[in-house]
């Protein structure tokens, strides 16, 4: 019985173990806990420009087998995380990516989000270093909520806000095609 119970604690652990992934050297956990629910690791690539590697981008969720847009606009909780890779990140230039992702993922039409997005984009005003991790975590039929290291920093309202925000990562024309493959587990 001893053996049998020491057997199977290693099969529990190797097996809990495998979920976990590294990627550039980031440890993404194989859960995270937003508002009382897990989310499970599924999956992450990295986001380079010009054979730079800018940040790891991860996305967790409820359930496994969601398509993109199951998980823009479906409807249970899943969160984007962004691990920091390079110092070539600051916080003007990825206010500026962050605002040209909108304007991609809204198809020119920011208008009706404007004012939640200047909210948002607040939430990169200060400096970003190697190694800061930002987690939007999408609640649907309320909106996002934005974390920098941890720590709550914002709270954006809205359906349409959280759709679109997302889009800039999973939506038809993502800001990067390979991440958003990765980022979906494929």
């Amino acid at each position: 019985m001893k053996k049998l119970l020491s057997a199977l604690s290693l099969t529990v652990a190797l097996l809990s173990g495998a979920q976990a992934a590294t990627v550039a050297d980031v440890e993404l956990q194989p859960t995270i806990d937003v508002q009382g629910q897990s989310l499970n690791y599924y999956g992450a690539g990295i986001r380079s420009k010009f054979f730079m590697k800018l940040y790891v981008g991860s996305l967790y969720a409820q359930q496994a087998g969601l398509s993109a847009q199951a998980v823009i606009s479906g409807d249970s909780i899943s969160a984007v995380r962004l691990n920091i890779l390079s110092s070539m990140i600051t916080s003007e230039r990825m206010i500026d990516t962050i605002e040209a992702g909108f304007e991609q993922a809204s198809n020119g039409n920011m208008a009706p989000l404007r004012q939640r997005i200047n909210n948002f984009v607040a939430v990169f005003d200060q400096a970003i270093e190697v190694g800061d991790q930002f987690t939007l975590v999408s609640l649907p039929g309320e909106g996002v909520e934005a974390y920098k290291n941890g720590q709550l920093l914002t709270v954006v309202q809205g359906d349409d806000f959280r759709q679109t925000l997302f889009a800039i990562w999973l939506g038809d024309e993502p800001a990067d095609d390979k991440l958003k493959r990765k980022m979906l587990g494929n």
